[in-house]
């Protein structure tokens, strides 16, 4: 349990010392994220659609 908590702290800091060092990147790359995001929640709405079209 431990090394959970660890490796926690270990991630929460090298996100944070990404986003002061590189803003841009990190932006970019959260902009990546969401964008995943949103195109697999359209997509799968689109799949329930055409399901649920008779």
């Amino acid at each position: 349990m431990q090394v959970k908590k660890v490796l926690t702290y270990v991630a929460v800091a090298f996100v944070i010392f990404y986003l002061f060092s590189r803003p841009a990147e990190a932006a970019s790359a959260v902009n990546g994220v969401l964008d995943g995001i949103v195109n697999g929640a359209d997509r799968l709405a689109t799949f329930f659609s055409q399901i649920l079209t008779p």
